[in-house]
């Protein structure tokens, strides 16, 4: 004869083998990206997916000056005053600057994505993978945060990378979890 504890074992069991064929499905969220001036053409989205490897970045952007641009996740989910309204750069940890898929969390901010590659017509395509980040849950989720442009460079250098003013901002928005 079954006890009662059985039998609740063999239904959490049967639970949990039955969710377990039932697909997840990853989170997703995008930010148009804006120029920060009033006048700025700038325009673009930047798409983050959660996946089993860690978090997709899909950035196109269209009508920014040709060169290399720092491109970072920052702290708010805000864009006024010319994108100075996301705060610094994402930085849970309050450790040094670097490139995260390279440093890692331990020596670079959890929004340090580097450079994004500008072509002569204005158009720039990024895809990284960032292992650790997530859309939504754990330390480092990025929704509700901002994507920021920038106008020079990432340099790498201490304590933000030196790539200057915001010249364009979108907030991160989820889509789908």
């Amino acid at each position: 004869m079954w006890n009662l504890s059985c039998y609740g074992f063999v239904v959490a069991l049967a639970i949990a083998i039955g969710c377990s064929s039932v697909p997840v499905e990853a989170a997703t969220a995008v930010a148009t990206i804006k120029g920060t001036a009033d006048s700025s053409l700038i325009s673009g989205t930047a798409t983050l997916t959660d996946t089993p490897d860690g978090l997709k970045v899909s950035v196109q952007v269209a009508n920014v000056t040709p060169g290399t641009h720092g491109i970072h996740i920052h702290q708010f989910g805000a864009c006024h005053d010319a994108g100075n309204g996301a705060g610094g750069h994402y930085n849970p940890d309050g450790v040094k600057h670097g490139y995260l898929p390279k440093d890692g969390f331990t020596s670079a901010h959890a929004g340090d994505l580097g450079n994004i590659e500008i072509a002569a017509d204005g158009t720039g395509t990024l895809e990284a993978m960032v292992h650790g980040l997530t859309v939504t849950g754990g330390k480092y989720n990025v929704a509700g945060r901002s994507i920021i442009l920038h106008e020079k460079p990432d340099d790498f250098g201490q304590p933000t990378g030196n790539a200057g003013g915001r010249i364009g901002c979108g907030i991160i928005v989820i889509t789908s979890e």
